[in-house]
């Protein structure tokens, strides 16, 4: 029975699954103490509201509506993802591209007349059917051009 727990706990991607979550835990900490610290006073300066937002409320038939507290974690929301966009997610997309090797183009290919496969466009026979396909040189024509020199 432990056999099988240790195995599974020292599969490759369950140890990866748990060093993504604690990583993303202390990303998270970081980015929010970022947009609590920087970004929301920052907004808070260009909108002349000081300080959060949840201290702002309505009143309706005595009921008190607490609508800055949704205010202020809509605000974080944006922001944190905002932060995550721009510094990371754009970063690293350019990061793969610019690693990423380039991918080969697709051989040609033409349709078998007998058998209506699909054959690389240089074929002299069909390798599904095994018949010749027609009108098409037995040399191809980069041999050709190089033996014409």
């Amino acid at each position: 029975m432990f056999k099988g727990f240790r195995s599974f706990l020292l599969r490759g991607n369950v140890v990866d699954l748990a060093v993504g979550i604690v990583i993303g835990a202390a990303f998270t900490a970081v980015v929010t103490g970022f947009v609590t610290a920087f970004l929301t006073p920052l907004i808070g300066v260009a909108t002349g509201v000081v300080g959060d937002f949840t201290q702002r409320t309505f009143d309706v038939a005595g009921t008190e509506f607490p609508y800055g507290v949704f205010v202020n974690a809509l605000l974080g929301f944006v922001l944190i993802t905002a932060v995550i966009y721009f510094a990371v997610v754009v970063p690293v997309g350019r990061l793969q591209e610019r690693f990423e090797s380039a991918k080969p183009a697709p051989a040609a290919t033409v349709d078998c007349p007998e058998c209506l496969s699909s054959i690389p466009a240089a074929a002299t026979r069909c390798s599904f059917c095994t018949s010749e396909v027609g009108g098409r040189p037995s040399v191809p024509a980069q041999t050709q051009a190089k033996q014409s020199r």
